[in-house]
């Protein structure tokens, strides 16, 4: 039990240290919550503590082409949808929250296709 409270201690702090740095950039934050089933994607104002624009592997307009929402292909979908309504939005420049995420898999490929899509991160 110890090591668990250990470890969700560390998680918090690499969180909130990412989250932080993200913040003094005065940018939009594009924040990402990795589930084991899911992932979810969200584009916050922190400075008006609202959130413009998010996406999920959950969507509705995904439904049909996600079999599995927790693999690679299901984050580039994420991100290019997250992408285009921010577009829609017109927001452009964000700053990428990994959360305690490593960019690795899932989280690169959501920020990769989110990057095509036409965030500038």
């Amino acid at each position: 039990m110890k090591l668990q409270k250990t470890l969700k201690k560390q998680k918090q702090r690499r969180a909130f240290r990412i989250r932080n740095t993200v913040r003094n950039t005065g940018r939009i934050r594009l924040s990402v919550y990795r589930s084991n089933n899911h992932i979810y994607a969200q584009l916050i104002d922190d400075t008006a503590g609202n959130t413009l624009v998010s996406a999920s592997s959950k969507d509705k307009s995904l439904a049909g082409e996600l079999k599995n929402g927790s693999n690679i292909a299901a984050a580039e979908k994420v991100g290019q949808l997250l992408g285009e309504r921010a577009v829609e939005k017109g927001i452009k420049e964000v700053a990428f929250d990994r959360g305690p995420y490593r960019y690795h898999g899932r989280v690169a490929a959501l920020a990769d296709s989110a990057r095509k899509a036409g965030l500038d991160f």
